[in-house]
């Protein structure tokens, strides 16, 4: 039995996974004006002493952005530096808004489902 920790990751299923919302991708990250104004309505960056890191913006660019600009050629370590932002910085609320319309969530949602794909996602034993 392999242990998840240390599998390798399945590049073609990441890749699957982003060719079938390239589309909504690539215009998110393009729309994107790292404006901060998404920060304002979400509770866990204010909640944080507005640390950057809990910005939607931040969490959607620094996993889906990723996973788009390096057309899913990542490894394991990389995943689970995004499962930080995905999941422990981010609870899916729906709160954040974006002015030039961005469905952050759906974005964010996006990158739980190719981090859990691969394996990686909290465990809470």
């Amino acid at each position: 039995m392999i242990d998840q920790q240390t599998a390798s990751v399945d590049i073609n299923f990441i890749r699957d996974m982003l060719k079938k919302n390239k589309g909504k991708m690539k215009l998110s990250l393009s729309v994107c004006a790292h404006c901060s104004l998404c920060a304002e309505s979400c509770f866990l960056f204010n909640a944080h002493h507005q640390d950057p890191k809990y910005m939607p913006s931040y969490k959607f660019i620094h996993s889906i952005g990723t996973l788009y600009k390096k057309k899913g050629k990542v490894d394991r370590s990389m995943l689970e530096e995004m499962s930080i932002n995905i999941w422990e910085r981010c609870v899916l609320c729906t709160r954040c808004y974006c002015p030039f319309g961005i469905d952050i969530p759906s974005m964010i949602a996006l990158a739980r489902s190719i981090c859990r794909s691969q394996g990686v996602f909290p465990r809470y034993d």
